[in-house]
């Protein structure tokens, strides 16, 4: 998504999201199982999976409906924009920081709330069975 290059190293991101405007795509980057160790109370998101191709999802605790954060969100298809949905069980595992699996693209299905949006996405093709499994304890 040509964020790390020389002068901005991939270690540097911080954010849980990504809005990468060249590819006209937004990826999530997803911890399963937060710990209160590792994340403040407004970044305590609750993130699952609901089956293995419906996954629900918060935004940033900022994030409006009426933003254009949010409505980018929302109206991705008709906007032509992508979801790119990536997801880890722990921060960390026994070999540092734990890596992100693609859980692929999304679409938007429904919302609720606002500041953070409560999304539902449908992953355009099921999660794997240990990521799901993984997933649905967390809810």
């Amino acid at each position: 998504m040509d964020y790390g290059h020389l002068k901005r190293l991939p270690n540097s991101f911080r954010e849980g999201v990504l809005w990468a405007e060249k590819w006209n795509s937004d990826a999530f980057l997803i911890t399963l199982n937060k710990s209160e160790t590792d994340y403040s109370p407004t970044t305590m998101y609750q993130d699952y999976a609901i089956s293995p191709s419906l996954f629900h999802w918060e935004t940033q605790s900022r994030t409006s409906i009426a933003s254009p954060t949010g409505q980018r969100y929302i109206h991705h298809h008709q906007e032509g924009s992508n979801i790119l949905l990536f997801a880890r069980e722990h921060k960390v595992y026994e070999l540092g920081t734990a890596p992100y699996l693609f859980l692929g693209t999304g679409q938007y299905v429904s919302h609720t709330g606002d500041r953070p949006i409560a999304i539902t996405w449908r992953l355009d093709r099921p999660m794997p069975t240990e990521t799901f499994t993984a997933s649905a304890v967390v809810a």
